[in-house]
């Protein structure tokens, strides 16, 4: 946030329907955990972004670090560590420029299979965040353990910043522990100049949110990108 400039992007999922127009991932995402899709769905979404990536930085536009999240069904039945593998090998993109998003309450709640998936993870070279954390019921003892590389503070604890006195609490202890840890320490849903600025005061590394850009397909991320050229590092 110092510097305003863009180091990285989020790869989301849309389901854009005949006749229905844009589904919430909030409606399809937790059908697809139940049945099951969510693992073919998630091999897909990673696939996509990491070919994506390996494009644009052949045309030498974009050397940033793509994130993508993955569900509680991939860590526990998709074999995720070869998954990320088998895609890295076959699009060539380098495992630095990867990072995976793991919820917190995931993480917490299934603690011995997360270190261990987080650590093989770790082992590919590929960086690893814990998402909307301060949702969950982290355990200081076990998170010093987890080699994870950044923690996202969720978006809920940003809303309302610089004005709600508990969110900036929350908010404040989040930085610093990050810190203190040697973690990078990303916002959510950062909206607002307000918000930004407080972020900053606090020392807080990254941001991501409306203020910046909304989601967008990949053709209209490389025209906002290529009109911001001063912005890439």
């Amino acid at each position: 946030m110092s510097t305003g400039k863009v180091i990285g992007a989020e790869a989301l999922v849309r389901w854009n329907r005949p006749d229905h127009g844009l589904i919430s991932p909030a409606d399809f995402i937790p059908l697809a955990e139940d049945t099951g899709l969510i693992i073919p769905m998630g091999a897909f979404v990673m696939g996509t972004a990491c070919r994506q990536v390996m494009a644009w930085s052949q045309d030498g536009f974009f050397q940033g670090r793509i994130a993508v999240n993955i569900a509680g069904p991939q860590m526990e039945r998709g074999n995720i560590a070869e998954t990320v593998k088998t895609i890295l090998e076959e699009t060539g993109m380098p495992a630095s420029q990867l990072e995976l998003e793991i919820t917190e309450s995931f993480i917490m709640g299934n603690a011995e299979e997360a270190l261990l998936t987080v650590q093989s993870l770790k082992d590919l070279g590929v960086a690893t965040s814990i998402d909307d954390f301060g949702t969950g019921y982290s355990s200081l003892s076990y998170l010093k353990r987890l080699p994870v590389d950044t923690l996202k503070i969720d978006q809920s604890f940003v809303r309302d910043l610089p004005d709600d006195p508990e969110d900036a609490a929350i908010a404040r202890a989040v930085i610093a522990l990050g810190r203190n840890l040697g973690y990078t320490v990303i916002a959510e849903g950062v909206e607002t100049g307000e918000q930004r600025r407080f972020l900053m005061e606090e020392q807080c590394q990254m941001a991501q949110g409306y203020l910046f850009s909304r989601p967008m397909p990949p053709d209209e991320f490389e025209t906002w990108l290529r009109n911001n050229q001063a912005l890439l590092m």
